[in-house]
């Protein structure tokens, strides 16, 4: 058997990172002695998720693409220091094949790869794909997708296109409830609220969850909070749940997410990409406020996934601070009263859950590499 070599090319948030890694951790199980390494940007996000992994990882300077004058020229200049140094590593590499995880650092990746006649297949999660992946399509001979709608963001390229669903870590396999709440200190007589901006945090839900503190007093004999707030709010936010009268835990990033959505019974968050396939194959049951300045509108047709199987709510992220909690409280009462809807909820996600995704990607990206 040949050597291998997997080269995760992405970065600049978690929903980049985590999908390539689970896919990496899948591949590690498969073929122990395939070497992985990461190509990543230089974000403190992809520093702090990959130095808790066994993988080699190489920051470059790649630095997104904008259309002011000086920050274009940013761009170019940085890409193509990128793809210079991408070249180099690729070519001492035995059986090289790219993966591209989305990010601006992905690109100058592929196309070193293309360049020197590598594999290229992309790993995209997005319903609607960024344009990192866009423009790496081009170069790619596989394109792994979560929802099948993503195939209309390529242009009708002529690639193979596989709907596998969202690659998640294999701790989701071994989440376990009560490690979440005997890690953390929570009451197991009592039913847990997850409030979560992903990764980043979410300064809007903070503040809608906040603002609503003294209407969750009435649930603080059954119910209590785990707050994430993200690392640049939670000050902020710890100082408002000062007098709570609602036992609550607030973390500003929680690493060991599949055991903390074991532990949920409802959860408040965004609807990134992977948070919706990390929801589903949890199995429990949300409110979703998409992030509501993205162009195309993503997160609300992430989240349409789970609406329409019946797992989950959505909840306008409206301008208004008084306007966001009213209709926040409106879904949130009535889910936290009534166990059955919310039973009924988490039963929906196994129509979308898609828990081996990444073992199924990690498969075929062996295949390619041996040829």
């Amino acid at each position: 058997m040949s050597d291998v070599s997997l080269f995760f090319a992405g970065g600049g948030t978690g929903g980049h990172i985590y999908p390539a890694l689970a896919v990496a951790e899948q591949v590690a199980e498969c073929r122990p002695d395939a070497r992985v390494h990461f190509l990543c940007s230089t974000r403190p996000v992809d520093r702090r998720i990959l130095e808790k992994t066994p993988f080699a990882y190489t920051p470059l300077p790649a630095t997104g693409l904008y259309m002011q004058p000086r920050r274009f020229l940013r761009f170019c200049r940085t890409f193509w220091q990128s793809y210079r140094q991408a070249r180099r590593i690729l070519a001492d590499a035995p059986n090289p094949v790219i993966v591209g995880a989305g990010g601006f650092v992905a690109a100058p990746v592929c196309l070193a790869g293309h360049k020197l006649g590598v594999p290229v297949a992309l790993v995209n999660v997005d319903i609607v794909p960024g344009r990192a992946n866009r423009l790496s399509a081009r170069w790619a001979s596989e394109i792994f997708v979560q929802f099948e709608e993503a195939d209309r963001g390529f242009g009708g390229r002529d690639k193979p296109i596989n709907a596998v669903g969202c690659p998640l870590r294999r701790d989701f396999a071994d989440s376990d409830r009560t490690r979440a709440f005997e890690s953390l200190g929570l009451d197991a007589k009592k039913k847990v609220l997850l409030v979560t901006g992903a990764s980043s945090g979410a300064a809007r839900i903070n503040e809608a969850i906040c603002t609503l503190l003294p209407k969750l007093a009435a649930f603080a004999d059954s119910w209590q909070i785990v707050h994430l707030t993200g690392l640049d709010n939670y000050e902020k936010v710890l100082a408002q749940y000062q007098d709570a009268a609602i036992q609550h835990k607030i973390l500003d990033y929680h690493d060991r997410m599949p055991d903390l959505l074991a532990a949920a019974d409802l959860v408040v968050g965004r609807s990134g990409a992977v948070s919706v396939a990390e929801y589903a194959v949890a199995g429990v049951p949300t409110i979703c406020m998409p992030y509501p300045h993205h162009k195309d509108r993503h997160q609300y047709r992430n989240a349409a996934t789970l609406v329409e199987v019946g797992a989950a709510v959505v909840v306008d992220d409206v301008s208004d601070p008084a306007d966001r909690a009213a209709w926040l409280w409106e879904e949130l009462e009535t889910l936290l009263k009534d166990d059955t809807t919310r039973r009924e909820m988490a039963e929906a996600c196994r129509l979308v859950a898609r828990p081996n995704a990444a073992r199924d990607i990690a498969e075929r990206l062996l295949t390619l590499a041996n040829g």
